[in-house]
């Protein structure tokens, strides 16, 4: 059990070890970054010398065990692996070394994913709230790591890593199943529409339900996610909490368009749930014209990455840089389109692919849930 294991302090476990380049105008310089909440490490694009100026670089090695000073209180930890050798890092991303005699390097980083990791490292970044928190590493002694022999530190790795492997080939098999669920509804879409094609302009219309805002009011929030993400409910915001003049309130079958985001998949159907809940005019709405659209045929559609492309060629710009997809931008695209009577047939099909999303959203959320508990069972010798 984990209550048998010694504790022993994190300064007898890290040697800071620091190396830092010359940066020349003509070299090129490749830093990296690291996720938060023990995700890993992400690489940056190479720069010149002369755009990296006057900034202090440091060079990674393979094994370094890094602490990122801005964001260790949100668990920015990680290993640096083979493939970041000989890459860069700020003066925020101080590199130690870890004592293999007495640690395995990944027992010690899968310690710092767990709660009770994260709230040690929490305790040695003083400073307020949000992103005051900075670490300090004069305190790094202060925190005690669960400790047990190195063969067993091995086998808890092992058998972790075992574990996390299944998850990852469960995530892979969803993410296939997900893929062939989209290919499956732009397949029946081609299908159904043969040579029929329609502008949006003929199938939907502006209608938007504008709500004067009020300071005594309170307004429940829904928000759109990208990349065919769909809706969510977030908090009500009350009146006096917007610069906004109205709010557009939501209707069943309205079709919900980010202006911003919308080029990335942020456009969804709104489902009876949500109907009567608002979101900002950044947000346009568009009702289905009966004799030629039917809400519940476009939801699944609108959600896939095929219709993304055709909102992406009617924004102008790149990437951030976008302008806003206006609606007359978003009415003019055309589109292969069956009659009505074809898009019930395909209801019926894609009510099928929707039952199948449920079940695959709720798989993701235990996935998620699985690697977590696994690193409580772990440090607590259950494993």
């Amino acid at each position: 059990m984990r209550g048998l294991w010694p504790k022993v302090s994190l300064g007898e476990l890290l040697r800071l070890e620091r190396r830092r380049a010359e940066v020349r105008a003509d070299g090129q310089y490749r830093e990296i970054g690291i996720y938060c909440f023990g995700r890993g490490i992400f690489h940056k694009p190479p720069r010149s010398g002369l755009e990296v100026g006057d900034k202090a670089l440091f060079l990674m090695k393979e094994a370094d065990f890094i602490l990122q000073v801005t964001f260790a209180w949100e668990g920015a930890v990680a290993i640096v692996s083979a493939a970041e050798e000989g890459m860069y890092g700020s003066i925020r991303y101080p590199t130690f070394r870890v004592d293999e005699t007495r640690c395995v390097p990944g027992f010690l980083l899968n310690y710092f994913r767990t709660h009770e990791g994260l709230q040690q490292l929490i305790k040695i970044c003083p400073g307020s709230a949000g992103r005051n928190r900075v670490l300090s590493i004069k305190r790094i002694p202060v925190v005690l790591v669960p400790l047990p022999t190195l063969a067993e530190q091995r086998r808890v790795m092992a058998r972790i890593e075992e574990l996390s492997a299944q998850i990852h080939e469960a995530r892979t098999f969803r993410n296939q199943a997900a893929e062939e669920a989209e290919a499956f509804v732009t397949s029946v879409h081609a299908s159904l529409s043969g040579k029929r094609t329609k502008v949006l302009g003929e199938i939907l219309k502006l209608d938007e339900d504008s709500e004067p805002i009020e300071a005594s009011g309170c307004y429940p929030q829904v928000g759109v996610k990208s990349f065919g993400g769909g809706l969510f409910p977030k908090g009500a915001i009350e009146g006096t909490g917007t610069t906004y003049r109205a709010f557009n309130r939501l209707y069943e079958g309205a079709l919900l368009l980010s202006q911003v985001k919308g080029w990335e998949g942020a456009v969804s159907v709104c489902p009876a749930e949500l109907a009567g809940w608002f979101v900002s005019p950044e947000y346009r709405t568009f009702r289905c014209i009966p004799s030629e659209a039917r809400p519940k045929y476009l939801a699944p559609l609108v959600r896939t990455e095929w219709f993304w492309s055709k909102l992406a060629n009617a924004t102008r710009g790149v990437g951030a840089r976008r302008e806003r997809t206006r609606p007359e931008q978003f009415l003019n695209i055309e589109l292969p389109m069956p009659d009505i009577e074809q898009q019930k047939r395909g209801e019926a099909l894609f009510a099928e692919v929707d039952a199948l999303k449920h079940l695959q959203a709720e798989t993701a959320a235990e996935l998620d849930a699985f690697l977590p508990a696994i690193l409580d069972q772990a440090f607590k010798g259950e494993l």
